[in-house]
């Protein structure tokens, strides 16, 4: 009898023992397999929301970095103390791993502070519904200067970028547009960077407004009608002058003497700045004619005396 209990201890205490070591393994192989799936895909985020706008551009850092270098090395090379690495930086920290709907002012505030540099007076030249004819012309005439032809515009213009809290952090596939949330990393990016151009404005100042859309020249909701025009300095800026351009062909809605132009002076007049105005600036028009140089809106005058 007393073998017999021995025994049955023994085997009691090896059940025991392999149950232990058979649980063991169980929950080494739960954690490895827990782990493979977590890790298994990472660049695959079942957080990132489907938004309506673009994603990022692809080798945002390489666009990013490349267009700072080409314009402080080549375009303008006075501005060679620029870091442009550090700037890159600061616009990655402004919304990587963050809620794109909410991005704050304070977000941007080291890449404004980096990239800002002096706008030489007279050359600012502002821009609402012209956006291509405007920088064809600054392209041509190197005397003005739009916010895209400022080192932050120019590093930004026609790019795209938003994060995403989840892993990676960087959005690729779809981005909000400003009718989704109105504090997006692009909204709140072109906003402050507008806000800071206008203020650095001084002298003369031309805005080139489009004559032709619908909606009328001046709208209070454009960027231009809502940040810029109230953060110009009337200590600084001695007049503004603005064109008023036509399609070639298209619609003459809209003159000098148009409602939301007569809006806009009265705006302007409140502020104390001297305003003019202009029909078709032809320096301007002639730049739109050598693209439609048979049609009869680009004619020479004839004189009939």
């Amino acid at each position: 009898m007393p073998f017999q209990q021995s025994s049955a201890r023994t085997r009691q205490r090896t059940v025991l023992l392999v149950g232990m070591v058979v649980l063991l393994v169980a929950l080494i192989l739960a954690v490895v397999l827990a782990s493979l799936l977590t890790h298994a895909k990472p660049e695959v985020s079942p957080k990132m929301m489907k938004w309506k706008d673009r994603g990022t551009t692809k080798n945002l850092q390489e666009v990013i970095l490349g267009r700072c270098y080409n314009y402080v090395m080549a375009r303008y090379p006075e501005l060679g103390d620029k870091d442009c690495l550090k700037i890159w930086e600061s616009l990655k920290h402004a919304f990587i791993y963050k809620n794109p709907c909410n991005i704050t002012s304070e977000d941007y505030q080291p890449l404004m502070e980096l990239a800002s540099h002096p706008i030489p007076c007279n050359k600012s030249l502002f821009w609402s519904k012209t956006n291509d004819l405007a920088h064809r012309y600054t392209k041509s005439n190197q005397n003005f200067l739009t916010l895209e032809d400022t080192l932050l515009g120019y590093m930004a213009d026609r790019v795209s970028w938003c994060g995403d809290p989840s892993v990676p952090g960087i959005n690729y596939e779809s981005c909000p547009k400003r009718s989704e949330c109105e504090s997006n990393p692009s909204s709140v990016f072109w906003k402050m960077a507008s806000k800071m151009f206008a203020e650095a404005a001084c002298g003369v100042v031309q805005v080139m407004l489009n004559g032709s859309i619908e909606a009328g020249a001046f709208r209070s909701s454009s960027i231009f009608g809502s940040i810029e025009i109230f953060n110009l300095n009337p200590d600084k800026v001695s007049e503004v002058h603005i064109w008023l351009m036509h399609d070639i062909g298209g619609p003459q809605r809209e003159s000098c003497s148009g409602h939301s132009i007569l809006r806009l002076k009265s705006i302007l007049e409140e502020r104390n700045f001297t305003i003019t105005c202009e029909d078709n600036y032809r320096p301007v028009q002639l730049l739109q004619c050598v693209l439609n140089p048979d049609h009869t809106d680009c004619r020479p005058c004839t004189n009939t005396t």
